[in-house]
Protein backbone atom coordinates (compact mmCIF):
# COMPACT_ATOMS: atom_id res chain seq x y z
CA UNK A 1 0.00 0.00 0.00
CA UNK A 2 1.33 3.62 -0.44
CA UNK A 3 0.28 6.80 1.71
CA UNK A 4 0.35 10.04 0.25
CA UNK A 5 1.38 12.86 3.35
CA UNK A 6 3.14 15.73 4.30
CA UNK A 7 5.54 14.94 6.85
CA UNK A 8 4.14 17.96 9.57
CA UNK A 9 0.22 17.11 8.79
CA UNK A 10 -1.40 15.97 11.90
CA UNK A 11 -3.79 14.30 9.87
CA UNK A 12 -1.03 12.25 8.38
CA UNK A 13 0.13 11.05 11.56
CA UNK A 14 -2.81 9.48 12.04
CA UNK A 15 -2.31 7.26 9.23
CA UNK A 16 1.08 6.60 9.75
CA UNK A 17 0.68 5.49 13.46
CA UNK A 18 -1.90 2.67 12.48
CA UNK A 19 0.82 1.12 10.13
CA UNK A 20 3.45 1.46 13.17
CA UNK A 21 1.29 0.01 15.36
CA UNK A 22 0.06 -2.87 13.43
CA UNK A 23 3.10 -3.47 11.53
CA UNK A 24 2.27 -3.49 8.26
CA UNK A 25 4.80 -2.04 5.78
CA UNK A 26 3.55 0.46 3.51
CA UNK A 27 5.36 3.11 0.79
CA UNK A 28 4.92 6.63 2.09
CA UNK A 29 5.24 9.71 -0.47
CA UNK A 30 5.50 12.98 0.67
CA UNK A 31 4.34 15.45 -1.65
CA UNK A 32 4.83 19.03 -1.93
CA UNK A 33 2.39 21.67 0.04
CA UNK A 34 1.49 23.47 -3.09
CA UNK A 35 0.96 20.44 -5.31
CA UNK A 36 -2.72 20.48 -5.95
CA UNK A 37 -3.28 18.19 -8.87
CA UNK A 38 -2.14 15.39 -7.27
CA UNK A 39 -4.17 14.48 -4.76
CA UNK A 40 -7.70 16.06 -6.33
CA UNK A 41 -7.05 13.73 -9.27
CA UNK A 42 -6.62 11.07 -6.52
CA UNK A 43 -9.63 11.97 -4.78
CA UNK A 44 -11.23 15.13 -5.96
CA UNK A 45 -9.95 17.20 -3.04
CA UNK A 46 -6.21 19.14 -1.73
CA UNK A 47 -5.68 16.92 1.14
CA UNK A 48 -3.58 14.14 2.51
CA UNK A 49 -3.46 11.60 3.42
CA UNK A 50 -4.47 9.54 0.72
CA UNK A 51 -4.30 5.89 1.02
CA UNK A 52 -3.79 3.99 -2.26
CA UNK A 53 -4.81 0.36 -1.38
CA UNK A 54 -3.73 -2.69 -2.22
CA UNK A 55 -7.02 -3.18 -5.32
CA UNK A 56 -5.23 0.50 -6.69
CA UNK A 57 -8.13 2.45 -5.69
CA UNK A 58 -7.94 5.37 -3.19
CA UNK A 59 -9.12 6.22 -0.38
CA UNK A 60 -9.06 9.87 1.67
CA UNK A 61 -9.89 10.35 5.25
CA UNK A 62 -7.51 10.31 8.54
CA UNK A 63 -9.70 8.18 10.45
CA UNK A 64 -11.17 6.01 7.60
CA UNK A 65 -7.53 4.87 6.73
CA UNK A 66 -6.99 4.31 10.16
CA UNK A 67 -9.95 1.78 10.54
CA UNK A 68 -9.20 0.11 7.43
CA UNK A 69 -5.74 -0.64 8.03
CA UNK A 70 -6.55 -1.40 11.54
CA UNK A 71 -9.51 -3.94 9.97
CA UNK A 72 -6.63 -5.54 7.60
CA UNK A 73 -4.63 -6.30 11.14
CA UNK A 74 -6.35 -9.06 11.96
CA UNK A 75 -5.73 -8.05 15.34
CA UNK A 76 -7.84 -6.32 18.26
CA UNK A 77 -9.45 -3.42 16.92
CA UNK A 78 -8.87 0.25 18.17
CA UNK A 79 -10.40 1.14 21.39
CA UNK A 80 -12.89 3.58 19.57
CA UNK A 81 -14.09 5.78 23.55
CA UNK A 82 -12.90 8.94 24.10
CA UNK A 83 -13.14 9.94 27.23
CA UNK A 84 -14.83 13.51 27.53
CA UNK A 85 -12.28 14.83 29.36
CA UNK A 86 -9.82 13.80 26.61
CA UNK A 87 -12.42 15.41 23.82
CA UNK A 88 -12.09 18.41 25.94
CA UNK A 89 -8.47 18.80 26.33
CA UNK A 90 -8.72 18.26 22.63
CA UNK A 91 -11.04 21.13 21.85
CA UNK A 92 -9.16 23.42 24.24
CA UNK A 93 -5.45 23.03 22.81
CA UNK A 94 -7.07 22.98 19.35
CA UNK A 95 -7.92 26.38 20.35
CA UNK A 96 -4.31 27.55 19.59
CA UNK A 97 -1.72 24.96 19.03
CA UNK A 98 -1.42 26.05 15.33
CA UNK A 99 -0.26 29.69 16.53
CA UNK A 100 2.78 27.67 18.02
CA UNK A 101 3.89 24.82 15.34
CA UNK A 102 2.35 26.08 12.04
CA UNK A 103 4.98 29.05 12.12
CA UNK A 104 8.06 26.71 12.29
CA UNK A 105 7.11 24.27 9.88
CA UNK A 106 8.36 25.55 7.31
CA UNK A 107 11.93 26.44 9.48
CA UNK A 108 13.07 22.85 9.72
CA UNK A 109 13.54 21.71 5.95
CA UNK A 110 10.69 19.27 6.28
CA UNK A 111 10.30 17.76 2.32
CA UNK A 112 6.82 18.99 1.18
CA UNK A 113 8.30 22.24 1.52
CA UNK A 114 11.13 21.53 -0.83
CA UNK A 115 10.67 24.76 -2.78
CA UNK A 116 10.43 28.30 -2.15
CA UNK A 117 6.35 28.14 -3.95
CA UNK A 118 5.26 25.22 -1.44
CA UNK A 119 6.54 27.52 1.60
CA UNK A 120 4.98 30.67 -0.02
CA UNK A 121 1.78 28.44 -0.70
CA UNK A 122 1.45 27.03 3.10
CA UNK A 123 2.31 30.10 4.45
CA UNK A 124 -0.61 31.95 2.57
CA UNK A 125 -3.02 29.22 3.40
CA UNK A 126 -2.23 29.07 6.88
CA UNK A 127 -1.83 33.24 8.10
CA UNK A 128 -5.40 33.61 6.80
CA UNK A 129 -6.46 30.86 10.01
CA UNK A 130 -4.03 32.04 12.32
CA UNK A 131 -2.59 35.06 11.08
CA UNK A 132 1.03 36.46 10.80
CA UNK A 133 3.54 33.80 11.31
CA UNK A 134 6.42 36.05 12.33
CA UNK A 135 4.46 37.47 15.10
CA UNK A 136 3.06 34.26 16.26
CA UNK A 137 6.70 33.36 17.11
CA UNK A 138 6.85 36.53 18.90
CA UNK A 139 4.09 35.26 21.00
CA UNK A 140 5.97 31.96 21.61
CA UNK A 141 5.89 32.12 25.58
CA UNK A 142 2.40 33.14 25.91
CA UNK A 143 1.23 29.34 23.96
CA UNK A 144 3.79 28.00 25.88
CA UNK A 145 2.19 29.41 29.25
CA UNK A 146 -1.09 28.18 28.50
CA UNK A 147 0.15 24.89 27.03
CA UNK A 148 1.75 23.94 30.32
CA UNK A 149 -1.14 24.15 32.62
CA UNK A 150 -2.86 22.06 29.67
CA UNK A 151 -0.40 19.58 29.46
CA UNK A 152 -0.88 19.57 33.30
CA UNK A 153 -4.28 18.56 33.01
CA UNK A 154 -3.48 15.63 30.55
CA UNK A 155 -0.74 13.99 32.81
CA UNK A 156 -3.45 12.15 35.18
CA UNK A 157 -5.62 11.02 31.86
CA UNK A 158 -2.45 9.03 31.14
CA UNK A 159 -2.48 5.35 31.85
CA UNK A 160 0.50 3.26 32.83
CA UNK A 161 0.60 1.21 29.66
CA UNK A 162 -0.62 0.76 26.59
CA UNK A 163 -1.38 4.17 25.57
CA UNK A 164 -3.73 7.00 26.99
CA UNK A 165 -6.54 4.66 28.22
CA UNK A 166 -4.31 1.34 29.31
CA UNK A 167 -5.72 -0.27 25.58
CA UNK A 168 -4.36 1.12 22.00
CA UNK A 169 -7.40 3.53 21.14
CA UNK A 170 -8.72 6.45 18.78
CA UNK A 171 -7.60 8.21 21.80
CA UNK A 172 -3.94 8.00 20.78
CA UNK A 173 -4.79 8.12 17.21
CA UNK A 174 -6.09 12.15 18.06
CA UNK A 175 -3.82 12.70 20.66
CA UNK A 176 -0.31 11.86 19.76
CA UNK A 177 -0.07 13.62 16.33
CA UNK A 178 -0.51 17.23 18.24
CA UNK A 179 2.13 16.09 20.92
CA UNK A 180 4.70 14.83 18.28
CA UNK A 181 4.36 18.07 16.23
CA UNK A 182 4.54 20.45 19.62
CA UNK A 183 8.41 18.85 20.03
CA UNK A 184 9.10 21.21 16.93
CA UNK A 185 9.21 23.99 19.73
CA UNK A 186 12.94 24.52 20.94
CA UNK A 187 12.89 24.70 24.94
CA UNK A 188 9.75 22.54 25.23
CA UNK A 189 9.07 20.92 28.59
CA UNK A 190 6.70 18.29 28.84
CA UNK A 191 5.54 16.80 32.25
CA UNK A 192 7.31 13.34 32.76
CA UNK A 193 4.63 11.21 32.12
CA UNK A 194 3.70 12.89 28.93
CA UNK A 195 7.38 12.84 27.84
CA UNK A 196 7.19 9.08 28.66
CA UNK A 197 3.83 9.03 26.43
CA UNK A 198 5.36 10.48 23.34
CA UNK A 199 8.41 8.98 23.69
CA UNK A 200 6.67 5.22 23.69
CA UNK A 201 4.32 6.07 20.56
CA UNK A 202 6.89 7.86 18.53
CA UNK A 203 9.00 4.34 18.71
CA UNK A 204 5.67 2.40 18.21
CA UNK A 205 3.98 4.04 15.65
CA UNK A 206 7.84 4.87 13.74
CA UNK A 207 7.26 8.19 13.69
CA UNK A 208 9.88 10.29 14.35
CA UNK A 209 9.89 13.41 16.79
CA UNK A 210 11.33 16.77 15.75
CA UNK A 211 13.13 17.41 18.97
CA UNK A 212 16.14 17.61 17.21
CA UNK A 213 14.98 20.03 14.34
CA UNK A 214 13.30 22.50 17.57
CA UNK A 215 13.08 25.93 16.55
Amino acid sequence: MKLYTYDHCPFCIRARMIFGLRGIPFEEVVLLNDDEDTPIGMIGAKQVPILQKPDGSYMGESLDIVRFVDGMAGEGRLKEEIRPEIQAWLDKVGEYVNKLIQPRDVLIGLPEFATQASIDYFVRKKEQNIGNFETNLSNTQQYLDNLYTDLAELEPLIKESNGLNGEWGMEDILVFPILRNLTIVRGLQLPPKVQAYVAEMSGLCKVPLYTDKAV
